[in-house]
């Protein structure tokens, strides 16, 4: 039975130019012909790992009941004029212009500590999201002339065809095909931003319903198009019908399995709705809580003008702004025990944890010390294309895919399933110190209950962000 369903994009944006804020209130590479998946993946549910994966095990027939997700609205604010010229805010100029901190890819990398002599050569970053967007590659060549980037390879991949084209005047009637446009905008150029020398496969879904995400997947994994998958989309696992049961988590699981015995890092974002995912009670989003994906939450990251870190928080928006910020609040990390998996064994030394518990790991999110992103695909003319702030999980899930490309290239191979090597890194309070910056304060109680920040590992950040040149000489 083919199962329905809508996953929801993990971005939040605010819209870059002054010109927009009116509209936002009310490089090489080849695009493939459509290709036909194998679907070897996905022909059956059945189980190939232990069912004691789960807090309840599968039984009898998958449930195939419809699950509907709605897409998260992006959210905009005005900051350059139409098109590309030189960017002219520090971090510290846009608090004061805009009550916001924003960041470049050097400074990014310089407040993660990102190596100079790693830039991905070699290694190749698969994207997967739903519909893309029409202007990808000049929105890519314009990022990368403004901040200094070399053009990538960038492969463009349709595995059951392209998808419905792209609005002419794109509006709130189209905002779940927008949303995903943005969505793609951020996981290219910020995965990109960290490991420019990478090559960058674009895999596109012809929609976000039903099983389209799944053949996706399966087609990165079935194809070894890369070693490392990044995945900016969720649902809240309160939400799956038959949840351990559902024929598409099921059908997602074996990709993941799949993955994971062929040396794929998966990584997913997990959530911008605090620990509820807007249901009131605290749940995990699924993909980035199954056991096998490495699930990337969000924080607060606060720089100097030249990408110095200073600190970092949990990024919540309802908690109070550090710039005294006049918009929002946008969201708040996810971050909660799983409803569907039982506690893997990397996680079973942290007694405190009775299930599957998402986030391994965190990244700078929030809109209120975003990241810059370039749009392209609204109409000429229109004062809406430009430079945008983003915030959100889905910020996090292609840089840390681009780290784990860095990784690789360092290592010499493909460092695989990696969140066993991550709690072990944890585990060693001299490695950890090194790899990691422990996240202490904030929580994720956005909309309901959530958790809070302490030191090592929590939920709302799980082990925390990345100094990344000591990370990576511990993931050899």
């Amino acid at each position: 039975m083919a199962l329905w369903g809508r996953f929801s994009a993990r971005l939040l944006v605010l819209c870059a130019t002054a010109a927009l804020l009116a509209a936002c209130s009310g490089g090489g590479g080849r695009s493939t012909t459509p290709v036909a998946p194998t679907n070897a993946l996905l022909g059956s549910a059945s189980r190939t790992i232990a069912a004691a994966r789960f807090l309840t095990a599968p039984a009898g027939a998958p449930n195939g009941t419809p699950i509907i997700y709605q897409a998260n609205p992006p959210r905009r604010l005005a900051l350059a004029s139409e098109g590309p010229a030189a960017f002219p805010f520090t971090p510290s100029q846009c608090v004061t212009q805009f009550g916001v901190a924003c960041y470049t890819p050097a400074e990014i990398r310089a407040g993660y500590d990102v190596p100079a002599a790693l830039d991905g050569s070699g290694q190749t970053i698969v994207i997967v999201d739903a519909f893309g967007s029409p202007t990808i590659r000049e929105d890519l060549h314009i990022f990368d002339l403004e901040f200094g980037l070399p053009d990538p390879t960038l492969n463009i991949i349709y595995p059951m065809g392209a998808p419905p084209v792209f609005p002419t005047k794109p509006d709130k009637q189209h905002s779940n095909q927008l949303g995903w446009a943005f969505e793609t905008s951020l996981d290219v150029e910020w995965s990109h931003a960290v490991a420019p020398g990478a090559t960058i496969d674009l895999v596109i879904a012809p929609s976000n319903f039903g099983n389209a995400l799944n053949v996706a997947q399966a087609y990165v994994v079935d194809n070894h198009l890369g070693s490392v998958m990044s995945l900016s989309f969720g649902s809240a696992e309160g939400s799956i019908a038959g949840r351990g049961n559902n024929l598409q988590l099921l059908q997602a699981d074996r990709v993941y399995q799949a993955a994971q015995a062929a040396g794929i890092t998966v990584f997913a974002s997990s959530g911008d709705n605090g620990a509820t995912n807007g249901l009131g009670f605290a749940n995990a989003g699924f993909p980035a809580s199954d056991p096998l994906v490495t699930a990337v939450g969000g924080t607060n990251l606060f720089l100097g003008d030249t990408g110095a870190y200073q600190h970092e928080n949990v990024w919540n928006d309802g908690d109070a702004c550090a710039f005294g910020c006049t918009v929002g609040p946008f969201g708040a990390t996810g971050g909660a025990p799983s409803v569907i998996f039982a506690a893997p064994a990397y996680q079973q030394a942290l007694s405190h944890l009775v299930a599957r518990t998402t986030s391994d790991v965190a990244y700078n999110a929030s809109v209120y010390t975003s990241v810059l992103v370039y749009i392209g695909f609204f109409p000429p003319n229109s004062g809406q294309n430009g430079f945008y702030f983003f915030g959100g999980t889905s910020e996090g899930a292609p840089q840390w895919a681009a780290i784990a490309a860095l990784a690789n290239q360092s290592a010499g191979h493909a460092v695989g399933f990696i969140n066993p090597k991550l709690y072990a890194i944890g585990a060693n309070a001299g490695e950890y110190l090194s790899a990691f910056h422990d996240i202490t304060a904030g929580d994720n109680k956005f909309d309901g209950p959530g958790f809070s920040a302490g030191s090592g590992y929590d939920i709302p950040t799980g082990l925390g962000t990345p100094n990344v040149a000591n990370l990576i000489s511990f993931l050899h």
